[in-house]
C-alpha cells in the first residue's frame, strides 16, 4: 500500500474548488454576493479575455486591514460566529470557503477600504499564498481575478466556448438585479456594456431594464402575508395567456437568495394549472420571505437547495398566493400595466376557494432527500394560516346552461360603460370597442371558461333524466372502465345503466349537454377515463364545460353576445379557457392608428 502523506494546503484548496468554483459563473456569483452581504449599492463587473479575467468592484463596507489576510484562509468569515448561527443564516455568504477557494485556482489581486480607514490594502494573491500592502483607494472592494484555472489544466479544457460561459454570467446578474432592485448592477464584456440597471424604482424598473415591455405589460403582482407564521409572498407573475416554452424564466428566491426548489416549482404549476396548454409556462419572479430558523439553506455548497421545516405549509401559502393573484377579475386580461391590479395583501385570503376544492382530491409529489408534500386534506392546513377573512358564496347547484341559453342577467354583472360591442366576425369571435382599443373574445372559450368556474363551484351539478337514450354498444375494456370510473362521472351528473356486457345507455347527462348525441358523449367520456386517476374528474369537468359553450361559427344576436361577455367579466381566471387557449387580444387604438399612419 503507498505510504500515506498529509496534502499541502494549495492541493487541499483545489480539491475543495471543484465543490465551489465549477465555471467563471461561480467565481462572479460567490464575488457579488459578498458585495451584496458588504452593503454595496452599486456592483460592477467586467469579463474578458474569455471570461477567465474577472474584475468586481463594489462600494459596500471594504474589509478591515487585520483581516485581510485572514479572509482569504479556509473557513475563514464574518457572518457566522458558532454553530447555531447555521440555523438561522441571514446573508448569502457563510461558508468561508469562496476566497480560499479562488485563490487556489486564479491570480487574485484585491483593492480594498473601509469608511473608517485613512488608507486601503492591495492584496496579491496567488497558489494560496498572500501578501498585502498599504494603497490609497475608494471605499469598498475591487475583486481582480487573473487566469482562472491556470494552474487546472483538465478544468480550464472543459471551459465551453467564451460566448456560453459569458450567457452564464449574464443570467446570474440577471438574477441577482431581480432580487435587489434597490442595488445598481453593471455587467461588461470585454469593455462593452451588456446589462446595467439603475438600483432605483423597484421591481418594476428591473423589468423594464432587464427585459422587453410586452413582459412588463403581461406582469401581475403579488403581495401576501401571513402574520401568523411569518410567511411573505411578493412578486409579480404573467398572466396565463403570455407563455414561455420552459421554465428558464422562473426567478425564485427565498429569503433573498435564488433557489432551484421543487416545492416552490410544484405550487407555481398547480396555480397555473388548467390556465395554459401543455408544455408552455409562466413568467414568474416570486420572493419568500420566512423566518431563517424555518429553512435550511446549508444543503449543498452551491446554495441553491434549501429545505424546508414545513414543506406542506410552504407549498399551499405559496400556491394559494398565485392563485389569488391570478383569480383577480377586477381588470381586462391583457395589456394592463401592474398598477392597475389589485393586489392580494395582508388578509387578502378571500381567493381561497379554487384551493379549498384542489385539496379534497389527495395527491403526492415527490421532493429530493425523500421528502414529499401531502396535499390532500385541510386537516393538513394551519387553520390559522388559512382562515377566510368573509363568507365565500355557496352555490346550491350548477347553473342549466345549454347552447342557446345563458344565466340571468341578475347573476352577472353589467358591461363596462367603455365597453360596446360592435358585432360578432365570421360568427366565431365578438368584437368590442374598449377606451384602450379593439378587443377580440372567442365565443367559444370565454363562455367556455365561465362554464367551467360555475360548474366547479357548484356542489350538486344538476343532471336531466333521460326518458329515452340510444343504446350504445362498447368493448370488454371500456365497459370495465366505466364500471371502475363510476363514481367519478356520476360526480358531475352522468348517469349510466349496464344493460348487459357489452350495452350500456344514459339514465342522466348534465343539464347543458342533455341533448346532444350520446354516442359522441361516451366516446369523448371514455377518452377521459384514461390516464392518471387523479386527473379524471377534471377532464372530465373541463369536457363537460367545452361540449356546453356555445360553439364556434354559430350566428349570435347582441343579446346573446352581451350575455356571453358579462358572464365572462365574472370569471375568476378571464384570461384562458381549461385547456390553455388564450380568450381574447386587444389591439390598441395607437397601434391600429400607426399602421394606417395617422394620429391617435
Amino acid at each position: 500500500m503507498p505510504k500515506i502523506v498529509q496534502l499541502d494546503k494549495n492541493l487541499i484548496n483545489q480539491i475543495a474548488a471543484g465543490e465551489v468554483i465549477e465555471r467563471p459563473s461561480s467565481v462572479v456569483k460567490e464575488l457579488v454576493e459578498n458585495s451584496i452581504d458588504a452593503g454595496a449599492t452599486r456592483i460592477s463587473v467586467s469579463v474578458e479575455n474569455e471570461c477567465r479575467n474577472i474584475r468586481v468592484a463594489d462600494n459596500g463596507c471594504g474589509i478591515d486591514a487585520e483581516d485581510i489576510t485572514l479572509a482569504f484562509s479556509k473557513h475563514a468569515t464574518s457572518k457566522i460566529k458558532n454553530v447555531d448561527d447555521l440555523y438561522s443564516i441571514h446573508t448569502l455568504g457563510f461558508r468561508g470557503e469562496a476566497l480560499a477557494s479562488i485563490i487556489s485556482i486564479s491570480k487574485v489581486f484585491c483593492t480594498t477600504k473601509t469608511k473608517e480607514a485613512e488608507s486601503g490594502t492591495r492584496v496579491e494573491c496567488q497558489n494560496s499564498e498572500v501578501k498585502s500592502v498599504k494603497t490609497g483607494c475608494a471605499d469598498g472592494t475591487i475583486m481582480d481575478i487573473r487566469d482562472l484555472f491556470y494552474n487546472v489544466p483538465a478544468r480550464l479544457k472543459f471551459l465551453k466556448s467564451e460566448k456560453t460561459e459569458f450567457s452564464y454570467i449574464s443570467d446570474l446578474i440577471t438574477t441577482l438585479s431581480i432580487a435587489n432592485p434597490d442595488v445598481s448592477f453593471e455587467l461588461l464584456h470585454n469593455g462593452k456594456t451588456a446589462l446595467k440597471t439603475i438600483g432605483k424604482g423597484g421591481l418594476s424598473a428591473v423589468i423594464n431594464n432587464l427585459f422587453s415591455k410586452e413582459v412588463a405589460d403581461n406582469m401581475r403582482e403579488v403581495l401576501k402575508t401571513d402574520k401568523i407564521s411569518h410567511l411573505q409572498l411578493s412578486g409579480c407573475i404573467s398572466v396565463p395567456s403570455f407563455t414561455r416554452s420552459s421554465k428558464k424564466d422562473y426567478y425564485l428566491y427565498v429569503n433573498g437568495r435564488a433557489v432551484k426548489c421543487p416545492v416552490f416549482q410544484r405550487a407555481i404549476d398547480t396555480a397555473y394549472r388548467n390556465t395554459m396548454p401543455q408544455g408552455r409556462y409562466p413568467f414568474v419572479i416570486l420572493k419568500l420571505d420566512m423566518p431563517a430558523e424555518d429553512v435550511d439553506v446549508n444543503v449543498h455548497p452551491t446554495k441553491k437547495e434549501v429545505r424546508y421545516k414545513n414543506p406542506n405549509q410552504i407549498f399551499n401559502f405559496i400556491m394559494t398566493s398565485v392563485t389569488g393573484a391570478l383569480a383577480n377579475n377586477s381588470f381586462s386580461p391583457q395589456n394592463q400595466t401592474p398598477a392597475e391590479t389589485s393586489p392580494q395583501r395582508d388578509g387578502g385570503n378571500e381567493n381561497i376557494v379554487s384551493f379549498s376544492e384542489y385539496i379534497a382530491r389527495p395527491q403526492t409529489f415527490e421532493i429530493k432527500n425523500d421528502e414529499e408534500i401531502f396535499v390532500s386534506t385541510a386537516d393538513r392546513i394551519s387553520p390559522e394560516v388559512f382562515k377566510p377573512h368573509r363568507e365565500e358564496p355557496v352555490y346550491n347547484k350548477a347553473p342549466e346552461i345549454t347552447q342557446r341559453e345563458f344565466i340571468p342577467r341578475n347573476t352577472v354583472v353589467e358591461l363596462r360603460k367603455e365597453e360596446n360591442i360592435i358585432g360578432q366576425y365570421r360568427k366565431t369571435y365578438i368584437l368590442i370597442e374598449r377606451d384602450e382599443g379593439l378587443e377580440i373574445v372567442d365565443q367559444h372559450i370565454a363562455e367556455e371558461r365561465y362554464i367551467y368556474e360555475k360548474l366547479k363551484a357548484a356542489q350538486q351539478p344538476s343532471s336531466q333524466l333521460l326518458f329515452i337514450s340510444d343504446v350504445l354498444a362498447v368493448s370488454p375494456e371500456d365497459m370495465e372502465r366505466l364500471k371502475e370510473n363510476k363514481a367519478h362521472y356520476e360526480k358531475y351528473g352522468y348517469g349510466i345503466e349496464f344493460l348487459n356486457e357489452k350495452e350500456v345507455t344514459f339514465k342522466k347527462l348534465p343539464a347543458s349537454i342533455a341533448g346532444m348525441d350520446a354516442r359522441e358523449i361516451l366516446d369523448d367520456l371514455l377518452k377521459n377515463l384514461q390516464g392518471d386517476v387523479n386527473g379524471i374528474e377534471e377532464k372530465i369537468l373541463i369536457m363537460t364545460s367545452c361540449k356546453s359553450a356555445v360553439k364556434a361559427n354559430t350566428p349570435l344576436n347582441l343579446f346573446q353576445m352581451q350575455e356571453i361577455i358579462r358572464n365572462w367579466r365574472t370569471c375568476k381566471q378571464p384570461y384562458t379557457c381549461p385547456h390553455g387557449r388564450p380568450i381574447s387580444k386587444i389591439l390598441k387604438h395607437e397601434d391600429i392608428a400607426k399602421f394606417f399612419m395617422r394620429n391617435v
